[in-house]
């Protein structure tokens, strides 16, 4: 069904902070540009932490500030109860006044997961919550009772508004089945939309050309991790392995920054011709990070998800995949979807013995260039195909009967 006129939509993300260098705030600006081909798109940051705003798309804050930019972009991290009482106040202010004017309003999932959304649907208006993880509060929290307090009253507010709402996007179908068990939705309620990847940014790339364009040595076997340093992944296994590995000329490059990242460099201090932290990159130069790699690395902490599954979507293996880089990974989730072990990938448990198993045993470097032919052939779905279903669903739901509960 076509609408009488294109439609309004506002992806809003009152969790974060533009970063553009960050993945949420990447995959957020990546649909909502390729969503614009069907309908008017905005999308709604607590604040943009950037200098300067990204090009081609409309950008609103829903808390202007003066934002520094922090190792990672939640908007909430730091804050406490007061803080953040207010900042509901606002954002209750925001949803009354600036998301009036929108057909349909997607939320970014949050702490509060479903919170504008509720808002939108006491007026009439589409909410549609976009969720992309369940967290486990207890591990998430890192025995810090208030934090863990804060998680599970966040949990129970999520999970009385996502109950109410009449589309809910999951990005994998464990998440799907994660949210029905945790906050109790309808399945039938919970459409599957997998995240898109840039083919025009993430495609093949020669390694050779890719380490002179970085000023890197061409004959180190190179492990590269790229993305957050957070508690979502956890690096001290594999920093442990190569630290003291017997295999010759091996270097594990890290790329990227977060809360863990202290700890990390702590732990390489022992051995840092070995192990070489980058820091933030301009997103353009991800590609060449990961062209530059033999191997590439997802190191997920599975006790991170409700379900101890990987419920997400994850960006960086698909990215990595594009590139033509073999991945490590865990054997959880959509991971087993997009690995096959041995083929274009290895899985194994995250754990400092099965990585030094595999440092003992690390493949030639011939081999991991045959398994990155094999990574490059598996089928993606593009940002465009991503945006299609969203449109389409957002569409459906405007036009079908509310639903009866």
């Amino acid at each position: 069904m076509t609408p009488p006129r294109r439609l309004r939509i506002c992806y809003a993300v009152p969790g974060s902070d533009l970063v553009s260098t960050m993945g949420p705030t990447r995959n957020v600006l990546n649909l909502a540009r390729a969503l614009a081909r069907h309908a008017d798109v905005t999308v709604a940051f607590r604040r943009v932490a950037d200098r300067q705003r990204p090009e081609g798309i409309k950008v609103i804050e829903i808390e202007p500030a003066a934002a520094s930019v922090r190792p990672d972009d939640n908007a909430t991290a730091g804050i406490g109860y007061g803080q953040f009482l207010a900042y509901l106040r606002r954002l209750r202010r925001f949803a009354a006044n600036d998301l009036a004017a929108f057909d349909v309003v997607l939320e970014k999932s949050w702490l509060l997961s479903g919170f504008l959304s509720a808002y939108c649907r006491a007026r009439g208006q589409l909410g549609v919550p976009v969720e992309n993880i369940v967290q486990n509060a207890a591990y998430a929290s890192r025995q810090q009772w208030t934090k863990w307090l804060r998680m599970r009253l966040g949990s129970w507010v999520a999970s009385r508004c996502m109950r109410e709402a009449r589309l809910v996007i999951a990005e994998t179908e464990f998440l799907r089945q994660e949210i029905h068990d945790h906050w109790r939705v309808p399945l039938e309620r919970i459409a599957v939309v997998h995240l898109g990847v840039d083919r025009g940014l993430f495609h093949p790339i020669d390694q050779a050309e890719a380490r002179h364009n970085l000023g890197l040595a061409q004959e180190p076997t190179i492990l590269t991790y790229v993305g957050v340093l957070d508690w979502t992944h956890n690096l001290a296994p594999v920093i442990a392995a190569v630290t003291a590995a017997s295999t010759a000329n091996v270097e594990l490059h890290i790329v990227g920054d977060g809360a863990r990242r202290g700890e990390y460099e702590a732990r390489a201090a022992a051995c840092p011709e070995r192990i070489r932290f980058h820091g933030r990159v301009p997103h353009t130069q991800v590609p060449l990070h990961i062209a530059a790699a033999d191997l590439c690395l997802a190191p997920y902490e599975s006790a991170a998800f409700a379900s101890g599954e990987l419920g997400y979507s994850t960006m960086k293996i698909p990215e990595y995949l594009s590139v033509g880089r073999a991945v490590v990974s865990v054997p959880s989730g959509r991971i087993r979807s997009l690995i096959t072990d041995g083929q274009n990938g290895f899985l194994f448990a995250n754990e400092t013995t099965q990585w030094q198993r595999f440092m003992d045993a690390l493949p030639a470097r011939e081999r991991l260039r045959t398994m990155g032919l094999a990574a490059a052939a598996v089928e993606l779905p593009s940002w465009e195909t991503t945006a299609e279903a969203y449109y389409r669903l957002c569409v459906g739901a405007l036009a079908g009967p509310p639903p009866a509960w």
